[in-house]
């Protein structure tokens, strides 16, 4: 039996993680989290950030990604900036604790699309310099 395995994408807005996620969900087989699905209006879709909200964001991510892990789902797709190591530790653990394969994909936006959070590029860049990318 193939071990269950997480797959957290990484990059910064606009980069493309959201469409990957939804393409390896595999129309939706597989559950898909970020922490953008806090401030999504589930019946409007419309995406209002609240930056004070946004340690509420984390948790629910992690909570999700915990309670799916909890029903041994078997892939299991989480995508969020994660331009800090410190934001993947939680997942990390996570990964341990349930026996989960764990692949950290980072998407690079050679499609030239805009984020559609409205983030600048002042921000864009700021977020590229905390950026780490662990090859080895």
């Amino acid at each position: 039996m193939q071990q269950p395995a997480l797959i957290l994408l990484r990059g910064l807005p606009g980069s493309g993680k959201t469409t990957l996620a939804r393409v390896l969900s595999e129309n939706s087989t597989y559950p898909v989290f970020s922490v953008d699905d806090y401030f999504t209006d589930e019946t409007t879709g419309e995406y209002i950030f609240n930056f004070q909200n946004n340690h509420l964001a984390y948790k629910q991510c992690e909570a999700l990604t915990n309670d799916a892990m909890q029903q041994a789902i078997p892939k299991i797709i989480v995508h969020n900036t994660f331009t800090m190591d410190w934001e993947l530790e939680s997942y990390f653990k996570l990964a341990s604790k349930y026996h989960y394969q764990i692949f950290v994909v980072t998407v690079e936006n050679y499609h030239g699309h805009q984020n559609v959070h409205e983030v600048s590029d002042e921000q864009l860049l700021k977020m590229a310099e905390k950026y780490k990318v662990k090859l080895y």
